[in-house]
């Protein structure tokens, strides 16, 4: 077989091909002679290939490989996926069960509790929780752990606010602070490898606030904003007025500074709060991310010097329900319909239970802001939303304290629809609790719901952080995260699973 060539015509080696001198030889092992484009002499050089094949793949390669990649087709000059790369080494799958973290608590003399847990994260998540919110206000006193909240890592006495903001910048860190109506939270966010600076700088903006009067003054005026701002969320109302109109006693105290305490508050004011309430045997630093040893060598001298003053006690709060009733103008009727319940985060059981049935129950807005489906196998979905439409919002909530809780369902509806409305909650919350009315599969979802919940919830190193400081406060301990994992079967705890939740 001879190839043309642009080249001499009469040179032997190139019009001659040794697949000539077999003709016996298989077409696809014969040789093949190509020709690329002459070098700058003029003349051709053959190229061999093994067989014509690939001389195809070569030349099909570079003509329609671009293509073939833009397109998804296949690549004939690539490798298969699974041939093996040498020099690349696989690294080990991970076993079917992964050990969870242990959280270590360390009490200190004075009675403060420092506890952490290790992570493989490069960045760690640390807090100081204070048993301390809201319920322990008085009527002269409201609205302090409002602005305690808007007064976090403010100026010190061994820092100017500007400083602390320099600190937290320079390491890449996140501070962050959080009142409720038992526990306030102070967080700091950062790589793990400025934990000294980290503990440093949050326990001296816990410890050492000074309240100058102008930054006092600052935040006021934000408090004011904020005040104005959730008196037009109806929600916000609902819930504030759930408290104030049903209990009795310290959760009946307003979470948000009134307005008619603005000017009574002051620098004076606080520092009498945090020396009253922020002592030794009322805190936790917690932390994820971190050696413990590392964390309580750091620590330790910062905080063991700590008054060890007990706490007086939470104040008692009774449930006695009540009504609540604001006129508005904005043309729909918002209301909820709750009522208490005893035992609270102190009756684990009781505050599981309650947990589940919120997510059975479910219900949220006619337009879901979490995505197509979102809550559409709930209870209050099915059968509300989706049959009244002119209901926005139908949707089950709870509030749980250490001794007691809230639970209820809250409805956004037209206002010539209200009393109807009131109807179906009334409807929803009786046949909930009537024998035989929840479907076996719907409270299994229910339940699987809820441990997928916490574990997501889980997959966030500040909410580890906070989940350990806030059990710690309100149980002493913290508990084992092992009923919630998914185990395979025959593992030593596959056994317990079926026993919790």
């Amino acid at each position: 077989m001879q190839v043309p060539f642009a080249g001499d015509e009469n040179d032997p080696e190139q019009n001659t091909s040794p697949a000539d001198d077999n003709p016996t030889e298989p077409a696809a092992k014969r040789q093949r002679i190509t020709s690329h484009s002459p070098p700058q002499g003029g003349r051709r050089y053959p190229t061999r290939f093994a067989s014509s094949s690939a001389a195809a793949a070569l030349q099909s390669s570079s003509s329609s490989g671009l293509f073939s990649w833009l397109t998804g087709g296949k690549s004939k000059s690539l490798s298969p996926l699974d041939f093996p790369l040498q020099g690349v080494e696989l690294p080990s799958t991970l076993p079917d069960y992964v050990e969870p973290g242990v959280t270590k608590i360390t009490t200190l003399g004075n009675g403060l509790r420092i506890a952490s847990e290790t992570s493989p994260s490069p960045v760690a998540s640390i807090g100081l929780y204070v048993d301390c919110g809201s319920v322990y206000e008085s009527p002269a006193t409201f609205g302090t752990t409002h602005l305690l909240e808007r007064m976090a890592f403010k100026s010190t006495r061994n820092r100017s606010h500007l400083r602390v903001v320099r600190e937290v910048e320079a390491i890449g860190g996140a501070v962050q602070s959080s009142a409720s109506r038992e526990q306030m939270g102070y967080t700091y966010d950062a790589l793990k490898t400025y934990l000294p600076e980290m503990v440093e700088l949050l326990i001296d903006c816990v410890r050492n606030p000074v309240f100058l009067d102008w930054e006092v003054n600052e935040q006021l005026q934000k408090v004011k904003a904020e005040i104005s701002e959730a008196s037009k969320n109806p929600q916000g109302v609902l819930l504030e007025a759930i408290h104030s109109a049903g209990f009795s006693g310290g959760l009946a105290n307003p979470l948000l500074a009134p307005e008619s305490s603005i000017d009574r508050l002051n620098g004076s004011l606080l520092e009498e709060f945090v020396v009253e309430n922020y002592t030794a045997p009322r805190m936790v630093l917690a932390a994820s991310g971190v050696e413990h040893e590392e964390l309580v060598a750091i620590a330790e001298p910062l905080l063991s010097d700590l008054p060890d003053k007990k706490s007086p006690g939470e104040p008692e709060s009774y449930y006695t329900g009540g009504d609540f009733r604001c006129q508005a103008d904005s043309g729909k009727t918002h209301f909820a319909l709750a009522f208490g319940l005893k035992g609270g985060w102190h009756d684990v059981k009781e505050a599981i239970t309650l947990t589940v049935l919120q997510v059975l129950m479910g219900g949220g807005g006619s337009f879901s802001a979490g995505g197509p489906g979102k809550g559409m196998y709930s209870r209050l979905y099915q059968r509300v939303l989706n049959r009244y439409h002119k209901i926005q919002l139908f949707s089950a909530f709870n509030n749980i304290y250490n001794h007691t809780a809230v639970f209820g369902i809250e409805a956004t509806t037209d206002a010539d629809f209200a009393s109807s409305a009131i109807e179906l909650v009334v409807r929803e919350l009786t046949e909930v609790a009537s024998s035989g009315a929840v479907d076996p599969v719907q409270l299994q979802r229910a339940k699987q719901s809820t441990k997928s919940a916490i574990l997501m919830n889980l997959e966030s190193r500040m909410v580890v952080s906070e989940d350990i400081g806030r059990q710690i406060l309100t149980y002493n301990k913290r508990y084992d995260l092992v009923p919630y994992y998914p185990v395979p079967y025959g593992h030593p705890f596959s056994s317990i699973v079926s026993e919790h939740l």
